[in-house]
C-alpha cells in the first residue's frame, strides 16, 4: 500500500505542527503532534519546578491533540483540578493554532514530593491527588459552550482521557505522549488515534438510538494498531532528527498511511490592556481601596507572567 505523505511544511521538521492522518486498511483517524521552541517559550515565561513543568508540557500536548480532533471556531480548554501538591493545570488553544498553559502549586509539597516521584510507579495521583479533569469548548456568546467532565482516574494524564473516551463517549482511544529535554531545550510529542464505528455512529431509529456498531474485524485492527503504538518508544517520539512522517511510517507502514494538511502552532497570550481595565472595573470599591493602599499596584497574567501597572486610580493599567 502506498503511504500518502506530502506537503510539508518547515515546521513538520522543526516541530511544533499538528498532522491530522488516517490509516488506511482500518480507517482509523489520529493525530501527531510535536512541540520544540513554543513549549520552550511557554515553560520560560514561569520558572516552575521540572515536575510541574513536565506536567504542565503533558497537558499542553494533550490540549492541542485533543482540540485537533474537533471543529470549532473559539477556545478549547483542557484543566485539571485536584487536592494534591499541583492544585491545578490548564492548557488552551484557539482554532487558529494559538495555544498557552500554566499551572498552580504548593512549593512546599511540589518539592517535598520529589523523593516520592523517584519511588513510586503512578506520579499522577501523587501530584495531583483526588480531582477531575475537564474539556470546553468556548465558541462565543451566539453558540452553546460544551463541556466535559471526569474523575482523574489513571497514572498518567493520557489514561484519564482514554478513560474519559470510554466511558463517556464509547470511542476507542490510543494515545502515546513522551516528554523531555535536549540539549536543555524542552520537546514534547504526541500520537492519538481513534476508533471510529461503522456507519459513523449512533442510529437513531423509530424504536430508539442504537449503539455504535463494531465489528471483530474492527476490534482485530485496533488491537493491531495499538500494538504498534505501543512499539513507539519516547526517544524516538522527541528525537529531532526524525520527522513526524518518518515516525507514521515507522510505526504504521503496513497500514498505509494517508496525512492531512497540518496545523500549525505558535504561543500566543491572550491577555490584553482592556481585558486587564475589565477586571479592574469589575471589583468592589473595598477591593480597589485595598490596592490602592499598596506600594505598587500591579496584575500578572497566569499564563504568560506579563505585569501591567496600574494607575492610582486603579482603572487605566500603563504598559
Amino acid at each position: 500500500m502506498t503511504d500518502n505523505i506530502t506537503n510539508f511544511s518547515l515546521n513538520d521538521i522543526t516541530g511544533n505542527v499538528i498532522r491530522p492522518f488516517q490509516l488506511e486498511s482500518s480507517s482509523l483517524r489520529g493525530r501527531i503532534v510535536r512541540f520544540d521552541k513554543v513549549l520552550d517559550s511557554i515553560l520560560d515565561a514561569h520558572d516552575y519546578p521540572p515536575l510541574v513543568s513536565q506536567l504542565l508540557a503533558e497537558t499542553i500536548t494533550l490540549c492541542a491533540l485533543l482540540s485537533s480532533m474537533l471543529k470549532y471556531e473559539g477556545v478549547f480548554t483542557l484543566q485539571t483540578s485536584g487536592d494534591g501538591p499541583v492544585t491545578m493545570m490548564v492548557a488552551d488553544m484557539t482554532s487558529e493554532g494559538d495555544i498557552r498553559g500554566c499551572a498552580s502549586f504548593n512549593e512546599e509539597r511540589v518539592a517535598k514530593m520529589q523523593k516520592d516521584m523517584i519511588k513510586s510507579d503512578a506520579p499522577l495521583p501523587l501530584l495531583l491527588g483526588k480531582g477531575y479533569i475537564a474539556f470546553t469548548v468556548d465558541q462565543g456568546e451566539e453558540s452553546d459552550r460544551y463541556q466535559g467532565i471526569v474523575e482523574l482516574k489513571g497514572t498518567t494524564l493520557a489514561e484519564c482521557v482514554q478513560h474519559y473516551f470510554s466511558q463517556s463517549e464509547q470511542i476507542d482511544t490510543g494515545i502515546k505522549i513522551a516528554v523531555g529535554k535536549h540539549d536543555n531545550h524542552w520537546r514534547a510529542a504526541g500520537i492519538m488515534l481513534q476508533q471510529m464505528p461503522e456507519d459513523g455512529g449512533e442510529k437513531h431509529t423509530d424504536k430508539g438510538v442504537k449503539p455504535p456498531v463494531v465489528s471483530n474485524r474492527d476490534e482485530d485492527d485496533w488491537r493491531r494498531t495499538m500494538m504498534f503504538l505501543e512499539s513507539c518508544k519516547d526517544e524516538e517520539l522527541l528525537a529531532p532528527e526524525l520527522h513526524g512522517h518518518d515516525i507514521l511510517i515507522r510505526l504504521f507502514h503496513e497500514e498505509g498511511v494517508r496525512v492531512f494538511e497540518p496545523i500549525e502552532l505558535q504561543h500566543v497570550c491572550r491577555c490584553s490592556i482592556e481585558k486587564v481595565q475589565n477586571i479592574v472595573r469589575m471589583l468592589s470599591e473595598e477591593e480597589r481601596k485595598e490596592m490602592r493602599e499598596e506600594e505598587d499596584t500591579s496584575m500578572t497574567c497566569e499564563f504568560c507572567s506579563k505585569t501591567y501597572i496600574l494607575d492610582s486610580d486603579l482603572s487605566k493599567p500603563n504598559m
